[in-house]
């Protein structure tokens, strides 16, 4: 079996942020979110992986993420020339894929517990479609499912009146119809191929669709407080023990609690830190207060500052400001500082290379 997994996504949704970097490598607890899927890939036992790309930001993904022996897989890379849908994105990678069965997971997508267990209910049941479902409170922002005796009847593409609360996550198995499939449906309104009228076509064509259902925790990071929400709950979830762990230098003044990690090099100078958090390498935080839900990018500088369930991108620094700074996204060289003018705000989400000036 191989793995598709997606990383040509624009991100228009986490513009600034987007403008400069590839959304698949926006760091969750410190870690490319991509790096989630290949982990989950790799743990399922897969060892061929197609990471499609886009002309914009393939390069980027290229160097980021090298031949996959980092997570002892053999990568190849797909280019998707435009963004004309996830069924589109199986026509483009159908050379690497040898119409062979194949994970179909997609890179802006976290779920904790991995996807060992889909697989293998997939090929025990000797299905030609499995889905991934979790039940949410906003299905119209997804494709949603309708299911009866164990099988998936109807998926309808972001309805504006869902049938169910099932929304098909971004975690698809499929054996070789899928491929009749995508080459049968037509472009939808918005001009793509959709993957939900792939699995339609699937089912009216009697072909076995069945589904699985997510009881643990799965995060589309599509928007800035799904990023945030997924940093939330892996910090909490990931972190080793009940207590710090030091590898970095804080000193006697410091009061550091919780599930805390100060990676090598990092320096935290008369502060307090209560965990989950991180504090990334060679960051430094002096005389401030980094509360839970934090992780902190390599390089940072937090200096009489107060911080909160935010992710801060390497080489930003927070300097001198008398607000706490909560629920922000701060990108890479963002420089915060505190100035005379007013009046004064607590909320960011900034591209890479800005800089605030607050009072």
């Amino acid at each position: 079996m191989r793995a598709l997994i997606t990383a040509g996504g624009r991100g228009t949704r986490l513009r600034p942020l987007t403008h400069t970097s590839n959304k698949h490598l926006i760091p969750i607890a410190n870690k490319p979110m991509i790096h989630y899927a290949l982990e989950a890939v790799a743990t399922a036992g897969i060892r061929d992986v197609g990471i499609v790309l886009n002309p914009d930001t393939g390069e980027e993904i290229r160097q980021a993420l090298g031949d996959g022996a980092a997570w002892g897989l053999a990568i190849t890379y797909v280019m998707q020339e435009a963004p004309l849908g996830l069924a589109h994105v199986i026509r483009a990678a159908e050379p690497f894929l040898r119409r062979e069965p194949f994970v179909f997971f997609l890179g802006d997508n976290v779920v904790v517990g991995g996807i060992r267990q889909f697989v293998e209910r997939f090929q025990a049941r000797g299905e030609h479609g499995h889905l991934v479902l979790a039940q949410v409170r906003d299905p119209q922002r997804f494709g949603v499912a309708e299911v009866r005796g164990g099988q998936v009847v109807r998926v309808v593409e972001k309805p504006a009146c869902p049938a169910s609360n099932f929304a098909v996550t971004g975690i698809y198995v499929y054996d070789t119809p899928i491929f009749e499939a995508v080459h049968a449906i037509q472009p939808s309104a918005r001009g793509e191929l959709e993957i939900s009228d792939a699995h339609q076509y699937l089912i009216d064509h009697g072909f076995r669709v069945g589904f699985s259902e997510i009881t643990g925790w799965w995060k589309d990071t599509g928007k800035p407080e799904d990023l945030l929400e997924a940093n939330r709950f892996v910090l909490d979830q990931v972190l080793d023990g009940t207590g710090p762990e030091i590898r970095g230098a804080v000193d006697a003044e410091s009061d550091v609690a919780g599930k805390v990690v100060v990676e090598a090099g990092a320096k935290v100078i008369g502060s307090q830190i209560r965990g989950p958090a991180i504090v990334g390498a060679e960051a430094v935080v002096e005389r401030s207060y980094i509360g839970p839900f934090t992780s902190l990018g390599r390089r940072c500088v937090i200096r009489n500052s107060e911080l909160e369930y935010s992710i801060l991108f390497e080489d930003t620094q927070i300097l001198d400001v008398d607000v706490r700074i909560e629920r922000s996204l701060l990108g890479r060289e963002v420089v915060i500082r505190r100035g005379n003018s007013r009046p004064k705000t607590q909320k960011f989400i900034l591209g890479d290379q800005s800089t605030i000036e607050l009072c």
